[in-house]
């Protein structure tokens, strides 16, 4: 139940069983499928979205069938699916923000981060008019948090109009970035630079940007301790190679300055009627590697704050959760902590947002391997041979299934051309399923 690619791995490792065939529904509660690799993955990292076509092989299994446009919960109840088959993998993922937890947060201009990434990846979900809003008005950005996605929105919204024309971003949000008045990016660190999550790659990204210059401080690099701890971890040895080039930079007139600004965490969101700056705090890094407050604070203009500190899970209608993931063992669903008969998990929703994109395959491979051993010792048992989608479709659902997707994949790289771009993301649920009902009026016409 996810059809992003903790879904479509663990459907690639049930359907590649040839000694017990395994019939396997992908669903999803978008008309789309591929979860957070359409629209997690930054448009601008062509490379890494170019993903999709290695998952699109299992969606062309013959023993998997993609079954988008459906919520679970209200187009069909947990317990009403779960009559029609045999064992149930979740794997919707961890799609919450968290929360900074300071006086100002629910100003306008307060975003999460994945507000802001559902919007520029084009997302049906996605808060349009508050997150424009917000954007038109940013001449000054601060981005709390120093991982990967906390660099990926400060580098769209420090990109030119040119470096993004190409991707595959929704034509309204190209045209709201183009008008944005971005001069300066903030990204806050709470700890040190050897405490970053970003990766190298990443980091380096930022340094190629056509019209910005990344700025750091040369006495956020001076810390003994960092450098101790660069010489144990080579990633945070990379890391700091790259930020001391960037300590170098100077600022270029007119262009866009993003600074990366370490020991600062913010305690305060300003402002009346909406944000207007952020109030922040020196901190240091503890014998715990904790950031611990110095007392000593500063204020940063800024007129867009967003958050990037963590993802976490919401619970299914039936489904228990503990602390934004599915109780689980190896896999099993855990329910008042006994293994729940036909239930499993994988993904985020399973052991937190961690990893990249790959560590998915082998956390959906462990759970295979217990859902397998359940169906070998004859836990599991079948439990009719009645489809589902027909009781879907009997009661009015508009279920979308393969050859729909192949609808609105087409529809996308026809509209992309007329831009002259391989794709142009639809955002609109409406849009994608006229998609649907126009492929289908062609083909009965």
């Amino acid at each position: 139940m996810g059809a992003g690619p903790a879904g479509i791995y663990a459907a690639e490792a049930l359907a590649g069983q040839d000694d017990v065939p395994v019939a396997v529904d992908l669903v999803d509660r978008l008309p789309t499928p591929f979860g957070l690799v359409r629209h997690g993955i930054a448009p601008d990292h062509v490379k890494m979205r170019a993903l999709r076509e290695t998952l699109h092989h299992t969606l062309d299994h013959e023993r998997v069938r993609f079954v988008g446009n459906v919520e679970i919960g209200t187009d069909l109840s947990l317990d009403e699916l779960r009559r029609h088959v045999d064992a149930v993998v979740y794997t919707y993922g961890a799609a919450g923000d968290r929360r900074l937890g300071v006086p100002g947060e629910e100003l306008p201009g307060s975003l999460a981060a994945t507000d802001v990434v559902a919007w520029y990846c084009g997302h049906p979900d996605a808060d349009r008019a508050r997150v424009e809003d917000a954007v038109l008005r940013a001449r000054d950005v601060v981005v709390v948090g120093v991982g990967n996605v906390a660099l990926d929105v400060a580098r769209v919204l420090a990109r030119s109009p040119a470096e993004l024309d190409p991707t595959e971003m929704p034509q309204h949000v190209l045209d709201t970035l183009a008008a944005a008045p971005v001069e300066r990016v903030t990204v806050l660190g709470r700890r040190g630079p050897a405490q970053a999550t970003f990766t190298t790659q990443e980091l380096r990204e930022l340094g190629h940007l056509a019209r910005a210059t990344v700025l750091v401080h040369p006495g956020d690099l001076t810390d003994a301790g960092d450098a101790a701890l660069a010489a144990e971890d080579r990633h945070v040895a990379r890391n700091l190679a790259a930020l001391q080039g960037f300590s170098e930079n100077q600022p270029v007139a007119g262009w866009t300055t993003v600074r990366l600004q370490f020991h600062a965490r913010p305690v305060r969101l300003l402002g009346t009627d909406r944000v207007t700056g952020v109030e922040v705090e020196r901190t240091t890094v503890d014998e715990d590697g904790r950031a611990v407050g110095t007392g000593e604070t500063s204020t940063l203009p800024a007129d867009l704050v967003v958050r990037s500190v963590g993802y976490q899970g919401h619970a299914l209608p039936g489904l228990p959760l503990e602390a934004g993931t599915v109780p689980h063992q190896a896999g099993r669903v855990l329910r008042d902590g006994v293994p729940s008969t036909g239930e499993y998990v994988a993904g985020w929703i399973k052991r937190g947002p961690t990893g990249v994109v790959g560590t998915n395959k082998h956390d959906a491979r462990e759970t295979v391997a217990s859902l397998l051993a359940d169906a070998a010792s004859g836990v599991l048992a079948p439990r009719g041979d009645d489809d589902w989608v027909d009781t879907l479709v009997a009661r009015g659902g508009r279920p979308v299934l393969l050859a729909d997707w192949r609808a609105i994949d087409a529809a996308e790289i026809a509209l992309g051309a007329v831009h002259g771009r391989a794709r142009t993301t639809l955002h609109d649920r409406e849009q994608l399923l006229a998609a649907v009902r126009s492929a289908a009026a062609a083909v009965e016409g």
